[in-house]
């Protein structure tokens, strides 16, 4: 049985992954959960874990909203807290220690990131990630195993950013643009599945979970559409206007339409944790939703 200790309460990806691993892994995995919030959380004897899955963090935001009182907080919280709680993890023998890194440590680098790809984070969101995962890699050792997440955008039931506003747009517009661009992407169960795998095997390492197949957003709002059985109309009429908003770097339209893609190689894996494929992703999502 591995004891696993969630440092950050209340987080997406933790609250998912302790019901995955309570469902279908309660006689190898058992979840305790660490509100950071707390000023006494430091009082915390990590020593009767296996591991700790550091998830605290502030999200991202777009650039254009990041206040000096926001910079200084991302640096604090996802970077400062991070590293001292994977250094306290250590002191106090904890074997293994699993850090949510990000994809947006590439994201001044290239489209399509490879395993040469050098991460050349521009936001303070990014930097701020960026630095932890150098930190906490850097305090592996044969005693003292490192894993560093770096997913794609993850979606899911419930989830947060993107997804929820496409979804919205994809039930009611009766137009759309038909923009070829390419997203790697990972839906959450898949992630979760991912975590229980590499907590049960004790890999270390850096990682790139992602669904098996891209996907492009004019897709995404075609397969929402049809789920919820509304008729939308994806044509070619507007990509002039999304071509532009690229151009200018208009946030918005950057965040939904540019290309952002892992090589398929960087996520292939010798076990399997793709539990569902895109189109039954949002299937699934959507008829919960709906």
């Amino acid at each position: 049985m591995k004891r696993v200790l969630i440092t950050g309460a209340n987080s997406y990806i933790g609250t998912n992954f302790a019901s995955r691993a309570a469902e279908f892994y309660s006689s190898e995995i058992s979840v305790e959960t660490l509100d950071m919030l707390e000023k006494n959380w430091r009082e915390k004897n990590f020593s009767c874990f296996d591991v700790v899955f550091h998830v605290a963090g502030i999200a991202h935001a777009d650039s254009g909203h990041e206040t000096e009182e926001k910079k200084a907080r991302y640096f604090s919280v996802n970077r400062d807290l991070a590293v001292e709680t994977a250094k306290k993890a250590k002191a106090e023998g904890v074997k293994h220690f699993i850090f949510m890194s990000s994809m947006l440590v590439y994201e001044n680098s290239q489209e399509k990131i490879n395993l040469d790809t050098v991460p050349n984070p521009k936001s303070c969101y990014a930097q701020s990630k960026w630095q932890a995962d150098e930190k906490i890699r850097g305090l592996a050792d044969k005693n003292f195993i490192v894993s560093i997440m770096r997913p794609p955008m993850i979606y899911g039931k419930n989830c947060k950013g993107n997804y929820p506003l496409l979804s919205k747009i994809a039930k009611i517009s009766p137009v759309f643009p038909d923009y070829k661009n390419e997203r790697s992407m990972c839906y959450i169960e898949n992630f979760c599945e991912f975590l229980c795998q590499i907590i049960i095997k004790k890999r270390g390492g850096v990682f790139f979970p992602q669904n098996s197949e891209y996907i492009s957003t004019s897709n995404l709002v075609k397969i929402i559409a049809r789920s919820a059985g509304h008729k939308i109309f994806i044509s070619k009429i507007f990509n002039f206007l999304v071509a532009l908003g690229l151009k200018l770097k208009i946030s918005k339209i950057k965040k939904a339409f540019s290309t952002l893609i892992y090589d398929k190689a960087m996520s292939e894996y010798d076990f399997d944790y793709r539990v569902k494929d895109f189109e039954q992703s949002i299937k699934f999502i959507e008829a919960v939703r709906g």
